[in-house]
């Protein structure tokens, strides 16, 4: 197992994450615990010490099956990490009330990580608000060693990432993100982790297989990696990826069974970044996977000036994007719940006036439309 050097400690540089534990006839809220102990058994014996839960995996129930599981184990052997639930507003007054219920459920008297859970364009508002006091909760919290180490996760923008490492970012020790090769341009990653640089923050990562998308890849394009590393699996591409990225210190990934954890294991027993060319080959096929089923948006704002209902097009269609190659998903419904109504795709009028001054000639009233579609199913 590879291990990267943080402050003090030795960690795995695979984490096991526990979002997609193995389940009951599909049922996200029943765990099926035998199969889960024995991926933990078998990650410890492989020298993964890093384990993530959160208050809301699994309907709940993953910080008590992970809080059973790794009771079994010395606490010294382990972090663990969980998460204010901050994706809900309806937590936000509540920080105290869950953090001793999160210790209660995971049987631990502290935990090694603890994260404000996914700061994006909803709730930033929220996590800024003193009168919430969730960050001098958890400073406190710290202070008493009941928190040994302090970050947060972001799904949201650039600038809402700036918003909140200019509050806290002093008192920040990590930041996880959204990053795999697919979104290191199509999300922006690769300006995110920038970011986190100028903080000197390192990197967790998750969604390294963007939710099992970068799992199977065409077959050309499995063609044309099996030519660059003939020995290397299609998942292995983009952990390896992420071995290219020297701020990266932790990957999480979350396996779903006892082959996706082994498989894993196996890549991580050694570190073989991409060189340049094979980077820009990987970067080729993540370009031509958002082009296929996204439109050419290249935010000139050329439309935004003609359009009457004064709508951000360019951000509503990298938006559009995301959901699109997603495939679906929380993350561009979330970003938008943020908007008020009269700035979302259904304040489209279908006037077309945009449309008659963009470059790329892309149908944005089609667009939008489609979007306000997917977004009411």
């Amino acid at each position: 197992m590879v291990y990267k050097d943080f402050q003090d400690l030795k960690l795995s540089a695979l984490g096991m994450g526990a979002m997609r534990l193995p389940v009951i006839d599909g049922d996200d809220g029943k765990i099926d615990e035998q199969a889960a102990f024995d991926m933990v058994d078998y990650a410890f014996s492989q020298g993964i010490n890093y384990y993530d839960t959160a208050w809301g995996y699994h309907n709940g129930q993953s910080e008590l099956v992970m809080g059973r599981a790794l009771k079994r184990y010395p606490r010294e052997k382990f972090y663990l990490a969980t998460k204010f639930p901050g994706y809900d507003l309806a937590n936000m007054d509540k920080v105290e009330e869950i953090f001793e219920k999160q210790l209660e459920k995971c049987q631990v008297e502290y935990f090694d990580f603890y994260l404000f859970h996914n700061v994006c364009e909803m709730n930033i508002d929220a996590y800024l608000d003193e009168k919430y006091g969730i960050f001098d909760y958890l400073m406190k919290q710290k202070k008493a060693g009941r928190i040994r180490h302090l970050g947060f996760s972001a799904h949201g923008n650039i600038d809402v990432m700036e918003r909140f490492l200019k509050a806290y970012g002093k008192e920040m020790e990590f930041c996880q993100i959204q990053l795999n090769y697919m979104d290191w341009e199509f999300q922006d990653a690769k300006g995110k982790v920038e970011l986190l640089k100028q903080y000197h923050l390192p990197v967790w990562v998750m969604e390294p297989l963007r939710g099992g998308r970068l799992v199977r890849l065409s077959t050309e394009d499995e063609a044309k990696l099996k030519a660059l590393r003939p020995d290397e699996t299609i998942p292995a591409w983009a952990f390896r990826f992420l071995q290219s990225i020297p701020q990266v210190t932790m990957v999480l990934s979350g396996m779903s069974n006892m082959e996706q954890l082994k498989e894993n294991i196996k890549t991580f027993q050694e570190e073989k970044p991409l060189t340049e060319q094979e980077k820009k080959e990987l970067l080729d096929v993540a370009d031509q996977i958002v082009k296929k089923k996204g439109v050419p948006c290249t935010a000139c704002h050329y439309c935004v000036s003609h359009c009457p209902q004064g709508l951000d097009i360019p951000r509503l269609l990298a938006l559009y994007n995301e959901h699109q190659v997603t495939g679906g998903g929380f993350i561009a419904p979330m970003a938008l719940s943020a908007l008020p109504e009269d700035k979302r795709p259904g304040a489209c009028i279908g006037c077309r006036s945009c449309e008659a001054v963009c470059p790329q000639q892309i149908h944005v009233s089609e667009v939008m439309a489609d979007f306000n579609a997917k977004l009411d199913q």
